[in-house]
């Protein structure tokens, strides 16, 4: 389902002053307008990439910038924060039980998750837009989910993201990279061999050297 569609379905379902926050929210996420993740490069002349014209965007290692400071509840109610896991490849992957490409990708996501645990790569959901968390337990339980998601049902963690590697749709991933950058981003579902071909050269990257 296309994100303008959602938009429409999602604020039709909602009451009006629920409707009205959603709204504000998916005009920011729903990929409507803004940067073509097929163009060889933005605007400001930062050299974001798209090599295989699969929508999957780029960030060269020194044009990235740093991810904001998201954090919250899981959807099981314990503190996380993505600086937690600064010094991994981080795969940020936004998502809703109510979003069928989410259902479609969501066997991938564990997969991967599953193959490059030991490898220093950890997963990170972020649930959106779903009316209950237990709605969205349901989904993770009912996928066999084993990484954590974020419960962000006004999408205000999400909104932090700015710039022209933001997550503007659902789903949406990005990867992180190992000093909390974000290296790469697509605005759709994503196949096992597609998000192995995001995480693989960020995990490849030189390991940062510690400060002392």
């Amino acid at each position: 389902m296309k994100a303008c569609e959602t938009f429409h379905m999602l604020t039709r379902r909602l009451p009006r002053r629920a409707a009205l926050l959603t709204a504000a929210a998916l005009l920011a996420l729903s990929g409507c307008g803004g940067m073509s993740a097929g163009n060889k490069s933005n605007g400001d002349g930062k050299g974001y990439v798209d090599s295989d014209k699969s929508g999957i965007v780029r960030a060269k290692t020194g044009d990235r910038t740093a991810a904001p400071k998201v954090s919250g509840k899981t959807l099981e109610g314990k503190d996380i924060s993505l600086a937690d896991f600064k010094g991994k490849v981080v795969v940020l992957n936004v998502w809703g039980s109510w979003c069928p490409p989410c259902r479609a990708e969501a066997a991938d996501f564990q997969q991967a998750h599953t193959e490059t645990a030991d490898k220093g790569v950890q997963f990170l959901g972020i649930n959106t837009r779903d009316a209950t968390q237990e709605n969205a337990l349901a989904f993770t339980n009912s996928k066999g989910i084993t990484y954590p998601s974020l419960w962000d049902p006004d999408a205000h963690e999400i909104l932090k993201f700015t710039g022209n590697l933001n997550p503007k749709a659902i789903p949406s991933t990005l990867i992180i990279d190992r000093e909390g950058r974000i290296a790469a981003r697509v605005l759709r579902a994503v196949t096992i061999e597609e998000l192995r071909s995001m995480i693989d050269p960020v995990l490849n990257e030189p390991v940062p050297n510690e400060k002392a």
